[in-house]
């Protein structure tokens, strides 16, 4: 079996860059990556480019990855462009680990970036327009809905301001799991919280600011149970990573005590399935064949980095990825599992909900920020003694789940 490391990572801060171009987001999270492994744009042997939304905002719908690189110097290799909606950060970085296996090189590049933030509030939130099958946008709005059919929903819970029709499908993701499972608004809000909490200490989250559980209940409201600092931001930013083969490292001479290993990668679709068959939850079957070829098991896990669109996200990834039983996720929260600190520590960066989720960089986000955790360099955020870490970075929605999810486990 080839051995594939993570030799470099780079990224902005997220957040508004209303200044600043695709081009000057992915150059600095390039030139970051490079620095990090300690080589430089000649090395690099293939590239695979992240955007979801460019061709939306900007019209730039082909060619982006070939456009953006070529600014900051990365020209005559391969250039694949990668749009996987929200997974598609991890899915480059899938592809990089693929091009490596496949012998077509032993340096390989993935970057995501995204600029997603405008003065424009309905051309914000039109751009997730796509996230699902644009032929069915009723059946499938109908469909997910009905998820959160028979909740009681409180008076005033619901915001008179415009948001995206996803918090709704949010919503219901959250009642359906409330009605299954008992899971209260406190749980969801505590998980808000602890995200809240951790990214005071990340330099590069878009929201620094702390909230008690009080304090998220008390934000103003989205829809039912969701409010205001459980729901992921808009965002602007770019990550990337340098991969190599064992033979690329000593190529390049690049510090082995800094490079990360990848255990495993995998990209798995969705199906069509009844909503109580948790067990055939697109994640949980991506997070099986992850284990499987990490050779490891949940219980092996020290840290993760999930896809918490919204704070109940995070809830029932947490559950997917076999970090504690169906049902089991809002407890682990409320009890101070998932912090810095807990069991299972889940999300240090402070996750998508402070963070920020800007759509194409959010997947290589959560790879700079574990392969942190695993050098130990995370500074107030840093997770003791981590040695194995999972990241989970969903995309889109088609029936009843997200269309694509992927899977990374990295360790040292």
């Amino acid at each position: 079996m080839t051995t594939f490391y993570v030799a470099g990572v780079g990224m902005t801060r997220f957040g508004r860059h209303l200044d600043r171009s695709i081009k000057d987001l992915a150059r600095q999270a390039v030139d970051e990556a490079l620095a990090d492994a300690g080589c430089e744009r000649k090395d690099l042997e293939g590239a695979f480019f992240a955007n979801a939304a460019q061709g939306h905002f900007e019209g730039q719908h082909y060619i982006r990855g070939e456009i953006a690189l070529r600014s900051s110097g990365i020209q005559g290799i391969p250039v694949v462009n990668v749009e996987n909606a929200c997974a598609s950060g991890a899915t480059a970085f899938n592809l990089a680990t693929l091009f490596l296996k496949a012998g077509e090189g032993d340096v390989a590049l993935a970057v995501g970036a995204e600029k997603m933030y405008s003065a424009d509030k309905a051309k914000m939130f039109s751009a997730f327009d796509s996230g699902w099958d644009v032929a069915a946008v009723e059946e499938s709005k109908s469909t997910l809905l009905r998820l959160g059919s028979g909740c009681t929903v409180p008076p005033g819970t619901t915001s008179d301001k415009p948001y995206s029709v996803f918090m709704d499908i949010y919503a219901a993701f959250c009642r359906f799991h409330m009605q299954r499972f008992g899971t209260t608004q406190r749980q969801i809000a505590a998980v808000a919280a602890k995200n809240h909490a951790h990214s005071v200490h990340n330099p590069l989250a878009q929201y620094r600011d702390p909230y008690t559980v009080e304090q998220v209940l008390a934000a103003p409201p989205i829809t039912y149970p969701l409010t205001l600092p459980m729901c992921s931001p808009i965002s602007d930013g770019a990550a990337a990573a340098i991969v190599c083969t064992e033979a690329g490292l000593k190529r390049l001479g690049i510090d082995r005590e800094r490079a990360v290993r990848v255990l495993a990668s995998v990209v798995q679709t969705g199906s069509d399935r009844a909503p109580e068959a948790l067990d055939r939850h697109l994640t949980v079957l991506a997070a099986r064949k992850a284990y499987e070829k990490a050779g490891i098991g949940p219980n092996d896990i020290s840290v993760a980095e999930v896809h918490d669109a919204t704070a109940m996200g995070e809830i029932i990834q947490v559950e997917n990825l076999g970090l504690c039983a169906f049902g089991d996720g809002g407890p682990l929260a409320e009890r101070g599992a998932t912090a810095i600190g807990g069991r299972i520590p889940v999300n240090p960066s402070g996750g998508l909900e402070s963070k920020g989720h800007p759509v194409g960089a959010t997947g290589l986000g959560q790879i700079h920020e574990l392969v942190a955790q695993l050098r130990g360099e995370a500074n107030g955020r840093q997770v003791e003694g981590a040695r194995l870490a999972i990241a989970e970075n969903g995309g889109g929605l088609h029936g009843v789940e997200e269309a694509v999810a992927c899977v990374t486990i990295l360790g040292k």
